[in-house]
């Protein structure tokens, strides 16, 4: 059987489209959907497109425009802080944009089409002119929502990147802190106003709401140590979610990821992921090392 010509374009771009629905939705599995759709819709365009990257990313965008609909009212009875899926980084591939989680956090305080905009024109390179054609919005309008976006994403930006080493350092020596009970060590971690956020999704159990301050944070952990929520037979697995210094870990019985927003070579937040439903890749990953 000779090749498909429409199969080859569409698998170049895939890898492409799906870090555009990921960036868009904050979910992975919800972007490989949106990709199968973009799939079945290619399949049934005449193939004389002359531009099938552009074709394919405005069929993309239009598509997640749609899901985020649904999703923002779903977030509205999500129980819990909401936290994008946990991407792990793949240490063979370099990282395609200067996205992080927290940055994605940002991304979630803007409007469908503020999001759509910066991340088409200043993440994905598209022109302004083809950026308004995908939002079916003028130049003019489309050049406001980019700089709308900028400016959130601008402040939530960190000034100064932590190197990796040094990022693996603060999340083994929280790990070690946390469950030594050395409470003194973890405040030398933490950055006075630091915030957690823990996302379980009504799943299994996690902190309802953000914790704020160092000396609540403190509070925490001495009483998650002394009612032995941790054992010495939980796992550290250093990565890197999105950017940031992480690791993967067993927490009272319950798979999970801990991201660190470090500025200032202290945590100023602790992000966790508990939530099942966003775990599977994370799941694959741990399996994959052993």
């Amino acid at each position: 059987m000779p090749p498909d010509p429409a199969l080859a374009v569409f698998e170049a771009e895939r890898p492409r489209l799906l870090r555009l629905g990921y960036r868009m939705l904050g979910s992975m599995s919800e972007a490989e959907d949106v990709v199968q759709d973009c799939w079945l819709r290619w399949q049934a365009v005449e193939h004389a497109v002359r531009e099938p990257a552009a074709f394919l990313s405005r069929i993309v965008t239009r598509l997640c425009l749609d899901r985020m609909k649904s999703a923002r009212a779903r977030r509205e009875t999500y129980i819990g802080p909401w936290l994008p899926e946990p991407f792990a980084e793949n240490d063979e591939a370099p990282r395609e944009d200067e996205l992080t989680l927290t940055l994605m956090l940002a991304l979630e305080r803007l409007s469908p089409l503020e999001r759509a905009a910066f991340l088409l024109h200043d993440v994905f390179g598209m022109p302004l002119g083809e950026v308004a054609e995908t939002l079916d919005r003028d130049a003019a309008a489309v050049r406001q929502l980019a700089v709308r976006a900028r400016k959130h994403v601008h402040a939530a930006r960190p000034r100064f990147p932590v190197a990796e080493a040094e990022g693996e350092r603060i999340a083994r020596a929280f790990f070690a802190a946390t469950h030594d009970g050395d409470l003194a060590e973890l405040q030398k971690l933490l950055r006075a106003d630091a915030v957690l956020r823990s996302d379980g999704g009504g799943k299994v159990s996690a902190f309802r709401n953000p914790i704020r301050g160092v000396e609540r944070l403190l509070r925490l952990y001495h009483g998650l140590h002394r009612k032995r929520h941790f054992t010495a037979s939980e796992r550290f697995v250093p990565i890197r979610i999105d950017g940031l210094p992480a690791f993967i870990s067993i927490e009272r019985g319950v798979l999970q990821t801990t991201a660190f927003e470090i500025e200032d070579g202290r945590i100023a937040g602790i992000l966790i992921t508990r939530n099942p439903d966003k775990l599977r890749r994370i799941a694959a990953t741990l399996a994959a090392r052993g």
